[in-house]
C-alpha cells in the first residue's frame, strides 16, 4: 500500500492532443498531489488505498480560466447595453472604485468565491482592484477555498476617475512594491501574484516601465488586454506613436513574454507582427467569447491560433462575460467561431467542442504547468460532472455530454481536487 495516495474510479475524459476526446474507464491514481496513473484495475502497489466510486458521472481535468474580473461580479448579467470604453466609465470604474471600503472588499469577494468554487474551473488568473488590502483580502479567500489562482492588483494611473486612480508612477510602483512583498509574506497555498497593468491606455509609459523593473525583480507574470476594440487600438496609436503596434507597448518594458510569462486577453484584431511576437514570446491568449460578443469587440481568429500552435485558453472575462461557467464559454467559443467562418474568413473552419474542451482544460491549464491532463506527473485537477439533469432515454457517448453540458447547462459539479486535494 502507498502512503499519501488515493483513486477515483469512473468514466474519464481529457484531451492529449488537440481536437480528439480520450475516453477512458478505470482508476485514476493520486500520490503526492500529482496524478500517479491510470490504471483498468489497480496493481499491487496501491492495493488498499482509499477509492472514490465517481459512478456513471463524467470525470474531467479541472479547468483554467485565463481571464475574468473578479471585482466584477456583483454586476456580472448586466450593463450590457454598451461597448467596451464607454461600458469602463459608465459601471466599472464606479464599481471597482467600492473595493477601497475593506468592509465591501470583503463580503462582495466572499460572493465570489463561493461561486467560483461551484463551477468547474480549479485555477484562474484573475484581476482584481488597484487596492492593495482589497486585493490580499481576495487572495486569502482563495487560498483558503483551496483555489489555484494568479491573482493581480491593478496598474493604473492616467484616463481613469481621480477616485479611482493610483495618480503618479511613484504611488503606484510603491504600492505595487507594497502587495508584492505581502504576498512573499503571506504564502499563499496555491495563489500567487502577477502583474496587472489594466491596458495600455490606463498606464503612463513611466509607470509601464516601473512595473516591467518589478517583473524582472520579483519574478512574477503579467497580465493584460490587448487589440480587444477598434477604438482602444486607435486610442492606443495616438497614446504611443513611437510604437509600431499595440504589442509593443508591453514589449519594450519586458512585459510581453519570453522571461516574463504573459497572458494576454481578446487578440481580436493583432496585425502579423503581434501574432509573431505573441508566437514566439509564448504569450498565452485568452480568447474570452461571451465578453467579446457582449461588449461588441468582435471575433477573435482563436480556431486559427489554436491550430498554428499558439498558446491558447478560455477566458470568462466577468464581468464582460455574463458567467463563470466555462462550459457556456467554450459553447460560446464554438458558436462565435462559426459565424466568423461564415462572415469572416472561410478559410478558417469553426472550432469544435473538443478543441474548445482542449482550450478550457489542457491548453489554459499550461499557463499553470503541468495542469489539464490525465498524465502521470500532471496536477491531480479534477472535477465530476453529474449530468444526469441532461440525460434522456437516448444513450449519448461522452463526447456528446460534454457538449450537452456546454449547451444545456444543468451539469452539477459534485466533487473537486486541486492538487489532490478535495475542496467541494
Amino acid at each position: 500500500m502507498s502512503d499519501n495516495a488515493f483513486a477515483l474510479k469512473g468514466l474519464f475524459v481529457d484531451t492529449p492532443e488537440i481536437g480528439a476526446l480520450r475516453t477512458r474507464e478505470g482508476y485514476l491514481v493520486c500520490k503526492d498531489g500529482v496524478v500517479a496513473g491510470f490504471y483498468d484495475t489497480l496493481p499491487d502497489c496501491f492495493s488498499g488505498i482509499e477509492v472514490t466510486d465517481c459512478g456513471d458521472a463524467l470525470v474531467i481535468p479541472g479547468m483554467s480560466d485565463l481571464h475574468l474580473h473578479a471585482s466584477q461580479y456583483s454586476y456580472c448579467g448586466t450593463a450590457m447595453d454598451l461597448e467596451l470604453l464607454d461600458w469602463l466609465d459608465n459601471y466599472t470604474y464606479p464599481e471597482e472604485g467600492r473595493y477601497a471600503d475593506p468592509a465591501h472588499a470583503k463580503a462582495y469577494y466572499e460572493i465570489f468565491t463561493r461561486d467560483l468554487l461551484h463551477t468547474a474551473t480549479t485555477r484562474a488568473a484573475i484581476f482584481a482592484t488597484i487596492h492593495t488590502d482589497a486585493t490580499l483580502e481576495l487572495m486569502r479567500q482563495l487560498s483558503k477555498a483551496g483555489m489555484g489562482a494568479y491573482v493581480g492588483k491593478l496598474n493604473m494611473d492616467r484616463n481613469c476617475p481621480d477616485y479611482y486612480s493610483e495618480h503618479t508612477p511613484e504611488n503606484g510602483e510603491a504600492e505595487t512594491r507594497r502587495w508584492l512583498e505581502c504576498c512573499r509574506e503571506a504564502g499563499f497555498a496555491r495563489v500567487h501574484p502577477i502583474l496587472t497593468p489594466r491596458f495600455t491606455p490606463s498606464v503612463t509609459d513611466a509607470y509601464m516601465e516601473r512595473i516591467g523593473k518589478l517583473a524582472a525583480e520579483f519574478g512574477v507574470p503579467m497580465q493584460s488586454h490587448l487589440s480587444e476594440n477598434r477604438s482602444e487600438i486607435e486610442w492606443v496609436k495616438a497614446l504611443c506613436p513611437d510604437t509600431e503596434n499595440y504589442a509593443e507597448t508591453y514589449a519594450r518594458f519586458g512585459l510581453f513574454g519570453g522571461d516574463c510569462r504573459t497572458i494576454m486577453a481578446h487578440c481580436i484584431y493583432c496585425p502579423e507582427e503581434e501574432d509573431r511576437m505573441m508566437k514566439e514570446g509564448g504569450v498565452f491568449i485568452a480568447h474570452c467569447p461571451t465578453s467579446n460578443e457582449n461588449v461588441i469587440a468582435g471575433i477573435a481568429p482563436a480556431a486559427r491560433y489554436l491550430r498554428q500552435g499558439y498558446e491558447i485558453g478560455l477566458g470568462s472575462d466577468v464581468a464582460g462575460g455574463h458567467t463563470l461557467d466555462l462550459f457556456a464559454v467554450m459553447a460560446s467559443a464554438v458558436q462565435v467561431s462559426k459565424l466568423r467562418w461564415r462572415y469572416v474568413d472561410q478559410s478558417e473552419k469553426p472550432l469544435t467542442m473538443a478543441e474548445a474542451f482542449y482550450m478550457a482544460t489542457a491548453g489554459g491549464g499550461r499557463f499553470f504547468g503541468k495542469v489539464g491532463l490525465f498524465e502521470p506527473g500532471y496536477r491531480f485537477d479534477v472535477v465530476v460532472v453529474d449530468d444526469g439533469k441532461n440525460r434522456n432515454l437516448r444513450t449519448f457517448t461522452p463526447g456528446e455530454r460534454i457538449e450537452r453540458c456546454a449547451y444545456l447547462g444543468g451539469a452539477a459539479i459534485t466533487a473537486k481536487y486541486v492538487d489532490g486535494c478535495r475542496i467541494l
